[in-house]
C-alpha cells in the first residue's frame, strides 16, 4: 500500500510539474527565488513598459495616421537589439472591460495579443499587470469607455463588494483570454511568466480586509484555471504590509523613482548617492524572504544623462531582484515630442545614449549576483566588469568580449583580439565616429562583422517641459559621417556591403575608415576571409534578421540653433560661444552679429563659427570686444542664398533692410574682481527649489518687489503637522560659475541679503560628487549674512526631489570622507529646522560669492 502511495504522490507531482512546464518558462522556489524550468538556475530579467496598445499612446499613433501594429513591430525590434528579455503592461481594464467585468474583444486587446506574439518571436518574457483601475487619459483627458472601474473610485474599489465581484469577472476573463496570434490563453503561454493583480492599489482598510481582497482575487485566478505565479504590489499601503506576506501570492512587486516626478524641465546634477541603497523598511516581516521580488516600474525621471540605469539595477540587484523593468519606453513613432509621459524619455532612436546604457544595464541585471554588494557610493561607482561616471556621463560593459560605452570613452578594451560585440555612441579606442546615433558591431564570425548604425539625434526643446504633439523635442538627421575601426579580428582591409532595404552599398577599404557612412545596417567583411556562413539580409541571428533595420525619416528640415547663453563673462576676457547646428544639411557657414551691427553701417563685424564636431559650432569673441554691460548677440545660419537668425530662426539677417528686429542671447559682461552673483529675484521663483522633508508640507512662495529703496526678495513660508520637518531650498550655480574660474578659487565668502531668517538655518553647497557641505549662518550685518568658507563640512546629502515609493531613505549618508573643494560646487542649499505645526519663514534676495 505505502508502494502504491509513494507511487501516486510521484505521478501527481511529475503531472503538476509538466503542467507548470507547459505554461511558464520559469518557476518559483520554496525560498522565493525565481527558476528556469529547463535548467533549474536563476533567472533574471531587465527589459521596460511599453503602452501603445492602450490610452494616449494608441490615440497619438491614431491621430498622426499611422499603423499601430507597423508601430508595434519597429519598437519590439529595438527591444531586441537592446538585449531586453522583459516586458511588463498595466492593463487598461477601462478599455476592454464593461461595467460587470466582462472582457470585451475590442482593438486594443487586439494589440495587446498582437503585441505578445511579437515579443515572444523576440525571446522576450512578459508579466502581465491585469488592471490600472484608473482612467485612460494622461496627459489629456479620460475618455469615456463604460469599464467598470469608472464607476468606483481607486481607494475604494478594493472594498467594494459589488467592484471585487467585477474584479473577479475581469481577472479570470483575461487569463483565460485565447490570443488569436499565439493560439494560447494568456495563463497557458509559457512566455508569460505570471500575473499581478493590480498597479499600485489603494487600500484604505485593515489589514485583514486586504488579506481578504488578495484572497478573493487568487480563488478568482485558481477558479480560472490559472496556474502561473501571481504578484502583488508591497511598496504602498505600508499600514497593511502583512496582509501581503499572509497570502499565496508569490511575488511582490516594487516601483523606484529615485528623484521624484514631473519637474518640468530637464534635471541635472549628480544623482549617484540617489540609487546607492534600496532599504525596504519591512524586510523582516514573516513570510517576506519566501516571495520572489519583482521592480514592475522605475525610472530616474526628467533627466537625460546615460549613467544612471546600470547604478540603479546594480542596487536592484543588491536587493534581491530578478525581474526589473522600466517606466516607459516611448513608441518611436511619437518620440520626437515625448508626449506618453513627459518626464520619462527613453527611445532608442531619439535617446541614443539612455538607450545603450539600458543596455548595459541589461548586462548588470543578468551577470550581476543576486544580494551582491559592491560597497557604498562612490566606491560602487565600479562593479565588475562595469562603470558609471556622472562627469563623463557615461556607463561602460568591458568584459573582454563585449565593450558598450553610452558616450565618448578612452577605456582601452580588455581584450581587443576576443571582441564580439561593441555597442556605443560617439568616440571610444576601436571606434571614431562624429555622428550622434547609437551603434552595433557585432562579431557573426571570424572575419565577418554585422554594422548597424542609427541616425543623428540632436535636441531642440526641453523633452521635459508641457507635452504637446505640435513640439518637436528631438530632431532627427541623416548624416553621412566617417567611421574608423580598430578592430584587430577586421583588420584594416575590408569590405562594407549594405543590407537593409534600398542599401545598395559595396565598396572596400584599406585603411579601416568607412566614408560618409550613412545609417544602415552593412555587412564588414575581412579581406581574403573565406566565411563559413552565408550571410545575406534575411540570415536570422539572436532574434533578428541581419537585415532589419529601424529608424525615423530624417525631419530636421529648417534649421535649428540650440545654445545657452553663459550668464556672466568678465571683461576684457575673449568668450567662447558654442552651439549645435542641425538642418537637412550641414550650414555654410555659421556666424555671430552682436547688436552693434546696422544695416546703414558698411563695416560691419561679424564672429565665425567653426564646426568643431558633429553638429557643434564654436566661435571666438575678441577679448577687445568683451565690454560694457552686457554683450548681446546672434547667431546666423548660412545656406546657399538663405539665412536664418537665430534665436528666434528668423529669416533673413540684422542686415537685411526689411529685417524686424527679433530677440538676443545675452551675457553681463562683470569686472574681473567682482563677486560671483548666483542668484537674482527677478521673479516669483528665479530657479530657486523650495523642498520639505517629510514631504507632505505646505509651503508657499512668494515675491516682495520692496521698491524703491530695496532689492526685491523671496518670501517661503513652511508649515508641517510632522514632528521636527526640515526645509530646504536649493537653486543650480553651475551657469552662474562659468567664465568665473580665476575669481571662483579667491572667494572667501558665501553671501546672501536677508530680511528674515530662522535662528536655526544653514547654508552650503552640493557638488559634483554628490557630497553636502554646511555651516551654521551667522548673524547678519545690515541685511548681510557672510558665511566663511573655511567654516562649512561634510553632512548628510538630502534626497531631493523625494524618491518614491515613499519608505525609502530621505538622506545619503556618506562613508568616505572627501574634502570640500570650491571648483566642485554645482548648487546651493538653505536648510532650516522646523516646528509642527508653527509657520517657518525665510525671506531672502540675492545669494553671491565673495
Amino acid at each position: 500500500m505505502k508502494r502504491h502511495f509513494a507511487l501516486i504522490l510521484c505521478c501527481l507531482f511529475y503531472i503538476m510539474v509538466m503542467a507548470q512546464k507547459q505554461t511558464s518558462t520559469v518557476y518559483i522556489d520554496k525560498q522565493g527565488v525565481m527558476r528556469w524550468n529547463d535548467s533549474h538556475r536563476e533567472a533574471s530579467f531587465y527589459g521596460v513598459n511599453y503602452t501603445l496598445p492602450f490610452a494616449h499612446a494608441y490615440r497619438a499613433i491614431g491621430q498622426l495616421g499611422l499603423d499601430h501594429k507597423a508601430a508595434i513591430d519597429k519598437d519590439v525590434y529595438h527591444f531586441a537589439r537592446l538585449g531586453l528579455n522583459a516586458y511588463r503592461i498595466h492593463v487598461w481594464d477601462v478599455e476592454i472591460s464593461d461595467e460587470k467585468g466582462n472582457l470585451i474583444a475590442n482593438e486594443h486587446l487586439d494589440l495587446l495579443d498582437y503585441l505578445i506574439a511579437k515579443l515572444k518571436e523576440r525571446g522576450i518574457k512578459i508579466v502581465i499587470t491585469a488592471q490600472t483601475n484608473f482612467g485612460n487619459g494622461y496627459p489629456e483627458k479620460n475618455q469615456p469607455t463604460g469599464g467598470f472601474s469608472y464607476k468606483y473610485d481607486k481607494c475604494n474599489i478594493h472594498s467594494d463588494a459589488e467592484a471585487i465581484a467585477a474584479q473577479q469577472t475581469y481577472i479570470a476573463g483575461l487569463v483565460k483570454h485565447l490570443n488569436p496570434y499565439t493560439r494560447k490563453a494568456y495563463m497557458n503561454d509559457p512566455d508569460i511568466v505570471g500575473f499581478e493583480v493590480n498597479n499600485e492599489p489603494c487600500h484604505s482598510g485593515s489589514v485583514a480586509e486586504t488579506r481578504t481582497y488578495i484572497n478573493k482575487m487568487l480563488d478568482a485566478l485558481k477558479k480560472a484555471g490559472n496556474r502561473k505565479p501571481v504578484f502583488y504590489n508591497v511598496s504602498h499601503n505600508g499600514h497593511v504590509v502583512e496582509a501581503y506576506y499572509a497570502t499565496a501570492i508569490q511575488g511582490t512587486t516594487y516601483q523606484w523613482y529615485p528623484i521624484g516626478l514631473v519637474s518640468g524641465h530637464t534635471r541635472t546634477g549628480n544623482f549617484l548617492p540617489y540609487v546607492d541603497q534600496y532599504d525596504i523598511p519591512f524586510s523582516n516581516t514573516k513570510g517576506f524572504d519566501k516571495k520572489t521580488r519583482l521592480v514592475y516600474e522605475f525610472d530616474p525621471a526628467d533627466i537625460l544623462y546615460s549613467y544612471m540605469y546600470p547604478a540603479i539595477t546594480r542596487t536592484f540587484r543588491k536587493a534581491g531582484f530578478q525581474w526589473i523593468t522600466q517606466f516607459a519606453y516611448d513608441p518611436i513613432d511619437m518620440a520626437w515630442a515625448n508626449t506618453e509621459y513627459q518626464t520619462h524619455f527613453l527611445n532608442l532612436a531619439y535617446t541614443p545614449n539612455k538607450a545603450i546604457s539600458m543596455k548595459i544595464a541589461a548586462e548588470v541585471a543578468y551577470t550581476i549576483p543576486r544580494n551582491q554588494s559592491y560597497g557604498t557610493y562612490p566606491n560602487d561607482t565600479v562593479f565588475g566588469d562595469f562603470r558609471v561616471s556622472y562627469l563623463q556621463d557615461l556607463s561602460e560593459l568591458n568584459d573582454g568580449k563585449r565593450f558598450y560605452y553610452s558616450n565618448n570613452t578612452q577605456t582601452q578594451p580588455k581584450d581587443a583580439e576576443q571582441l564580439q560585440a561593441l555597442a556605443g555612441c560617439g568616440n571610444s579606442p576601436i571606434v571614431q565616429y562624429e555622428g550622434t546615433g547609437a551603434y552595433f558591431i557585432d562579431r557573426l564570425e571570424a572575419g565577418v562583422w554585422r554594422l548597424e548604425v542609427m541616425p543623428d539625434a540632436v535636441k531642440i526643446n526641453d523633452p521635459f517641459a508641457k507635452p504637446s504633439l505640435k513640439r518637436e523635442v528631438v530632431t532627427i538627421a541623416w548624416g553621412n559621417w566617417n567611421m574608423a575601426l580598430q578592430l584587430p579580428d577586421l583588420g584594416k582591409q575590408f569590405s562594407i556591403t549594405g543590407l537593409n532595404e534600398g542599401n545598395r552599398l559595396h565598396s572596400e577599404t584599406a585603411n579601416g575608415i568607412i566614408c560618409s557612412l550613412q545609417p544602415g545596417v552593412y555587412l564588414l567583411q575581412k579581406k581574403g576571409s573565406t566565411p563559413k556562413g552565408i550571410y545575406n539580409k534575411e540570415t536570422v541571428w539572436n532574434h533578428i534578421r541581419l537585415g532589419e533595420y529601424v529608424a525615423p525619416c530624417p525631419h530636421a528640415k529648417d534649421y535649428s540653433a540650440v545654445h545657452q547663453a553663459a550668464v556672466s563673462t568678465e571683461a576684457g576676457k575673449a568668450l567662447n560661444i558654442e552651439a549645435r547646428i542641425v538642418g537637412s544639411q550641414q550650414p555654410d557657414s555659421v556666424i555671430i552679429y552682436t547688436d552693434k551691427v546696422s544695416f546703414w553701417n558698411e563695416k560691419n563685424t561679424y564672429i565665425k563659427m567653426e564646426r568643431t564636431n558633429g553638429y557643434t559650432y564654436r566661435g571666438t569673441v575678441p577679448d577687445n570686444e568683451v565690454k560694457g554691460d552686457v554683450f548681446r548677440y546672434n547667431i546666423i545660419v548660412c545656406r546657399g542664398d538663405k539665412r536664418y537668425t537665430f534665436p528666434t530662426g528668423t529669416k533673413g539677417t540684422p542686415l537685411d533692410w526689411d529685417y524686424e528686429a527679433g530677440n538676443y542671447w545675452e551675457t553681463e559682461i562683470v569686472a574681473p574682481g567682482s563677486a560671483i552673483v548666483l542668484s537674482e529675484v527677478k521673479d516669483t521663483y528665479s530657479n530657486i527649489e523650495a523642498y520639505a522633508i517629510p514631504e507632505w508640507s505646505t509651503i508657499r512662495q512668494e515675491r516682495s518687489r520692496n521698491a524703491p529703496m530695496e532689492e526685491a526678495t523671496l518670501r517661503f513660508t513652511f508649515n508641517s503637522n510632522d514632528e521636527n520637518p526640515r526645509y530646504f531650498l536649493r537653486k543650480q550655480i553651475k551657469n552662474e560659475l562659468q567664465n568665473r574660474e580665476a575669481r571662483l578659487n579667491q572667494c572667501r565668502y558665501l553671501c546672501f541679503h536677508i530680511k528674515e531668517m530662522p535662528a536655526n538655518m544653514k547654508a552650503g553647497f552640493v557638488t559634483t560628487d554628490g557630497y553636502t557641505y554646511h555651516a551654521a549662518c551667522t548673524p547678519s550685518v545690515n541685511g548681510i549674512v557672510r558665511i566663511p568658507l573655511s567654516e562649512v563640512g561634510q553632512t548628510n546629502t538630502a534626497l531631493l526631489p523625494h524618491p518614491y515609493p515613499v519608505f525609502l531613505k530621505n538622506y545619503f549618508k556618506p562613508e568616505t570622507e572627501i574634502p570640500f573643494d570650491i571648483n566642485k560646487i554645482e548648487q546651493v542649499e538653505f536648510v532650516i529646522e522646523g516646528n509642527k505645526n508653527r509657520d517657518t519663514i525665510i525671506e531672502t534676495g540675492s545669494i553671491w560669492l565673495e
